[in-house]
C-alpha cells in the first residue's frame, strides 16, 4: 500500500494537461465489444478502473494491447458472456458490459457490481429497462443472468436520469429490432461522447445532451479509432486545487461549458477566471468567501463527483456555506478526515454544514473513496505542516499521475510505499 506525504503551504503556479474522462473510457471499452472490429480509443488514462475494464474485456477473450496511451482491442474470438465476481467487485462500470454483451451474445451473467462506498447505487433502473427491451432477468445468489432470443426496440423511460442506465440502454439497444425511444435519459457530456463513438462505428443514435434519446437498430458495427473528451472531475480537480492553495493555474483540455457551474461557484468564492478555447486560467489570492449553497444534481447541476472538493475548499473559506447532497447518501464519509485537520463541519444526512476556518494544519488520514480521496490531497495541499493521505488504492482508479501533476505546479508531494 501507498501513501502520499505532502508538505502544505505552497502555492501552485504553471500549467496542467487534463486526462481523457474516467467516465467516458469505460463505457466506450464496454462498448468495444460491440463488434468483431478492432477498436482503438487514444490517449487513454493510466488508471486502474481502465486496467480492470481491460482484463474483464480479456476474461471475455478479447485481446487488448496498450501502445503508450493508446489501447487497442480486438474481440473477434471473445466467447464469454461471464464476468467473474473478482473484477466485477472492483468496478461499478462493469454493470455497462450487460447492455454490450446482450448485443453481442444475447445473454449475459454479472456479478453485482462495487466500487466507492459512497452508497446505496441499485441497478434497478437498468434492469426494468432492458426488461422492456426483451431481456428476461433473474437474479440469485449475488448474479444477475440475463437472456433473450432476440433484443427489441421499445420506449423506455427513466424515472432518474441516471448515467449509468442511459448508457445502458444505449449499447443494449444498438443493434436491436426497430428503433428504441429513451426518454428521461441523463445529459452527461459522457453520455454524448458514447453516441458520438457508437455512430462512428457506424450506428444511428441521436438526441445525446438532451432528455430524449432515440436509436435505431442496425445490424451491424465496425471498427473505429476514437479521441475521447477530457476529463472535466480532474479539470475541476485542479482549479479547486489552485483555489484552496492560492496562485495562477491553466488547466488545459476541458471545454469550460462542462464545468461552468463550477467555474460560477469558483467566481463566487472571489476567483479570477479567464477562458480562451479548451483553456482554463484561474488566479486565487488571499483568503477567499464561503460559497453560500451548492448543491449536487444531475448534469447541468453541480457534479456529486466534485462536492468533496469544493466542501475541502469552503472549510477553508471566510464565512458559512451550506452543501447538501442529492445524489448519494453517504458521500460525506471523507468529513472525519478533514475534521482531523481542523475543518469545522456538521454532517446531517445528506446536508455539511462549513464553518471556514483560518486554516488547516497536517494530519493523517485516510482515503476512503475516490472523490473523498481527492479532497483530502486539496486538504493537505493547504495545510500548514506534515500531511499523510493513506490507501491511495482509491485515488488510483480516477487520477493519472496526480503525484507528478500537482508537482509540476508547485506541490511538494512525494508517494512512498508503506
Amino acid at each position: 500500500m501507498d501513501k502520499f506525504v505532502v508538505e502544505g503551504g505552497r502555492r501552485l503556479d504553471g500549467s496542467v494537461n487534463v486526462q481523457s474522462a474516467k467516465n467516458s473510457v469505460l463505457p466506450l471499452l464496454a462498448a468495444s465489444i460491440l463488434t468483431e472490429r478492432r477498436v482503438t480509443i487514444r490517449e487513454t488514462p493510466a488508471i486502474a478502473d481502465v486496467s480492470c475494464m481491460a482484463q474483464i474485456l480479456r476474461e471475455l477473450g478479447a485481446e487488448v494491447s496498450f501502445r503508450g496511451d493508446d489501447v487497442t482491442i480486438d474481440s473477434a474470438n471473445a466467447c464469454s458472456h461471464r464476468i467473474s465476481s473478482a473484477l466485477t467487485k472492483e468496478l461499478r462500470s462493469s454493470v455497462f458490459m450487460l447492455g454490450s454483451l446482450l448485443t453481442r451474445f444475447h445473454r449475459a451473467v454479472i456479478a453485482y457490481p462495487g466500487g466507492c462506498d459512497i452508497g446505496l447505487r441499485p441497478i434497478d433502473i437498468h434492469l426494468n429497462a432492458l426488461k422492456r427491451l426483451g431481456v428476461d432477468i433473474t437474479e440469485r445468489d449475488g448474479y444477475i443472468f440475463c437472456e433473450c432470443e432476440r433484443l427489441r426496440g421499445a420506449e423506455i423511460p427513466i424515472d432518474f436520469p441516471s448515467v449509468g442506465a442511459t448508457e445502458n440502454i444505449m449499447l443494449a439497444s444498438v443493434k436491436a429490432e426497430g428503433r428504441t425511444l429513451v426518454q428521461g435519459a441523463a445529459k452527461e457530456p459522457e453520455i454524448v461522447d458514447l453516441q458520438n463513438f457508437l455512430n462512428a462505428m457506424g450506428a444511428r443514435v441521436r438526441g445525446a445532451g438532451t432528455d430524449v434519446i432515440e436509436i435505431e437498430g442496425v445490424k451491424t458495427l465496425g471498427g473505429v479509432e476514437y479521441l475521447p473528451i477530457k476529463d472535466r472531475i480532474e479539470a475541476g480537480t485542479y482549479l479547486i486545487a489552485c483555489a484552496v492553495c492560492g496562485g495562477e493555474v491553466e488547466v488545459c483540455g476541458a471545454k469550460p461549458e462542462n464545468v461552468g457551474l463550477l467555474l460560477h461557484k469558483l467566481r463566487e468564492n472571489g476567483c479570477k477566471i479567464h477562458i480562451k478555447n479548451d483553456k482554463i486560467r484561474i488566479a486565487s489570492y488571499g483568503r477567499l468567501k464561503c460559497n453560500r449553497r451548492i448543491e449536487t444534481m444531475p448534469f447541468p447541476g453541480f457534479p456529486t463527483d466534485l462536492q468533496a472538493q469544493v466542501t475541502a475548499l469552503n472549510s477553508v473559506c471566510e464565512g458559512c456555506a451550506l452543501i447538501v447532497e442529492n445524489l448519494f447518501e453517504t458521500r460525506f464519509k471523507y468529513v472525519p478526515e478533514l475534521q482531523k485537520m481542523g475543518a469545522d463541519i456538521e454532517v446531517k444526512g445528506r446536508t455539511a454544514f462549513v464553518r471556514g476556518v483560518k486554516g488547516l494544519h497536517g494530519a493523517s488520514v485516510v482515503a476512503g473513496d475516490l472523490r473523498g480521496g481527492a479532497a483530502l490531497v486539496i486538504a493537505a495541499l493547504a495545510a500548514e505542516g506534515t500531511s499523510e493521505v493513506l490507501d491511495l488504492s482509491h485515488i488510483d482508479r480516477g487520477y493519472s499521475d496526480l503525484r507528478g501533476k500537482l508537482k509540476g505546479l508547485g506541490a511538494e508531494i512525494k508517494r512512498v510505499r508503506i
